[in-house]
């Protein structure tokens, strides 16, 4: 479940970027009011994820992804600047992304039962 709270909280992060771009600096109301909507929503989700998600893993991949969907979105959407050096830019985000989540999986077995860990003085765990 904490999983699909930080898919929610990813999404409402980026639907509050974008009304904060269409808010136009607070000129318009209601962009503006869903801004804080979606930032608070985003932050309750996050914090509902981060009960079984380490936060290196959970916040690295919700700032990630919402960097690079928000990137991509100012390209097809608010007509962006586009160049090769933006889009690997994005691209670099998403491996980082990758290689965190599968560095958090390679913890989680060497931290498993089946894996016993030592203690300082060499004894392990029971």
């Amino acid at each position: 479940m904490s999983w699909f709270f930080l898919l929610l909280g990813i999404v409402s992060e980026v639907l509050g970027t974008t009304s904060m771009k269409m808010s136009e600096g607070f000129t318009k109301l209601i962009p503006s009011i869903l801004m804080f909507i979606f930032y608070g929503t985003s932050l309750i989700l996050v914090t509902l994820a981060l009960k079984e998600i380490e936060v290196s893993i959970a916040y690295s991949i919700w700032s990630g992804l919402g960097t690079a969907i928000i990137a991509t979105i100012g390209i097809l959407f608010f007509k962006e600047h586009f160049s090769l050096f933006k889009m690997l830019a994005i691209l670099m985000i998403i491996v980082g992304v990758i290689m965190l989540n599968i560095s958090g999986e390679a913890h989680e077995k060497a931290a498993s039962p089946a894996y016993p860990q030592t203690e300082r003085n060499g004894n392990c765990e029971q």
